[in-house]
């Protein structure tokens, strides 16, 4: 049987924004610097780390008083321990430099807008800093005013104080932060042509050298699938899944293009747990998705459609991490009803901190909620056998990069605040 080169897109059709490698090269400084942290003890990487292939292998993270790295991370005790996990998984970070992206975090609140005159609808609204270089350097602003991310707890550091008063107080105090000390304010100067001095440095700056790192960081287009398209067949479990992810499984109805996503919205039923993402005005745990974002009803319980790149690395999977295999989440999108239904908390990997499980599966205890999760599910259920399941995971696998699983600059040493790398 000759090679089927059909039901695929080459990633030569990926098209990335260009990036100044002198920027790269400080953004990689700063992602890893928790300088850019309220208390100054966790960084960008420590949930989108290099040994974890841009991710943190747990469920829902403990940021903002934690302490460790991937599984290993704990919630400390004390005074400023976590008064919350991070309502999400720490999404993977491949191919994020890519045009194509229109939205980022979960629930794509982070987006290209005219709503308000900067170009962009976020949390931030009309308040957002000029000079930001694009979508990616935007979305790099809002983890460092998360509270339970970086920010922490408003009593326990001025950048906290700051978000209390309003989203936007605090990256001028950030920007400060960075500039004086003498290594970043002179590699700002000679990476970026507008700042002649490091008085000059704002946060639009630092967003900007972070962007440029993050777009050139995680570009991986070299897995055994890209050379399969271009004549390398692909081992037979791996083809077999492939011609079922492309035909009777209905995968690349979402899963679609090089990077395998549409970019689009859905709502599969991933089983809830955690704090949630709850809204002011929210009087109960949950997470409603993209309806948090757009307020439209139609798009409760919807979330974006994650790339599948590298997707064999960067366990556990769902918004919430819910699932820790590739065979279970699969499973879940050929009968959703059927797996939310079986689903079981020990599947969902939560850092150990006692004051805080007594909330993590309260909301099952919701059945109306539990109901309009349900009913809001888009996809249609697909019957397959065990032999099936099996080749698409070995499909899936087939998408894991080579060398570029590792990153372009990787983990830095040390950073120039000589805080404490992860």
């Amino acid at each position: 049987m000759g090679l089927c080169l059909c039901g695929g897109a080459q990633a030569s059709e990926v098209a990335f924004h260009p990036f100044d490698p002198d920027k790269a090269a400080l953004g990689r400084l700063l992602f890893y610097d928790p300088v850019l942290s309220g208390n100054r003890n966790i960084s960008c990487g420590t949930c989108h780390h290099h040994d974890h292939f841009s991710a943190d292998g747990i469920s829902l993270s403990i940021g903002e008083g934690g302490d460790g790295l991937g599984p290993k991370r704990r919630a400390t005790m004390g005074a400023n321990r976590p008064k919350k996990r991070i309502p999400r998984h720490a999404p993977a970070l491949w191919n994020i430099g890519a045009r194509e992206f229109t939205h980022f975090f979960h629930d794509g609140r982070v987006s290209r807008s005219d709503l308000f005159e900067n170009g962009f609808n976020t949390p931030a609204e009309e308040w957002l800093p000029p000079g930001l270089s694009g979508l990616l350097a935007v979305q790099a602003l809002f983890p460092m005013t998360a509270q339970f991310e970086m920010a922490g707890n408003p009593k326990e550091n001025e950048v906290a104080g700051a978000i209390h008063d309003r989203l936007d107080n605090a990256w001028p105090i950030l920007a400060k932060r960075v500039r004086i000390i003498p290594e970043y304010g002179a590699a700002f100067v000679d990476a970026f042509e507008e700042v002649e001095r490091a008085e000059d440095v704002t946060i639009a700056h630092i967003a900007n050298a972070l962007a440029d790192f993050m777009g050139s960081e995680w570009r991986s287009l070299d897995s055994p699938y890209d050379a399969y398209l271009t004549g390398t067949p692909l081992p037979a479990d791996a083809e077999r899944g492939r011609q079922l992810f492309f035909g009777a499984a209905n995968c690349a109805s979402c899963h679609s293009g090089p990077l395998f996503t549409d970019h689009g919205f859905h709502a599969i039923g991933v089983p809830p747990f955690g704090p949630g993402r709850t809204r002011r005005f929210d009087p109960m745990v949950r997470d409603v998705g993209r309806m948090a974002e757009s307020d439209q009803l139609e798009d409760a319980y919807r979330f974006r459609t994650p790339s599948l790149r590298n997707v064999a690395l960067t366990a556990p999977y769902g918004h919430n991490g819910a699932y820790p295999t590739l065979e279970g989440i699969v499973r879940h999108h050929l009968d959703p009803v059927g797996s939310l239904s079986s689903w079981e908390p020990r599947l969902a990997n939560l850092p150990d901190a006692p004051w805080l499980s007594a909330i993590d599966f309260v909301v099952w205890q919701d059945a109306r909620e539990m109901a309009r999760l349900r009913a809001a599910i888009d996809i249609v259920p697909v019957d397959l056998s065990e032999a099936d399941i099996a080749d698409l995971v070995a499909f899936l696998q087939s998408l894991t990069g080579g060398s570029s699983r590792h990153g372009r600059l990787g983990r830095p040493d040390r950073v120039p605040s000589g805080l404490r790398v992860d």
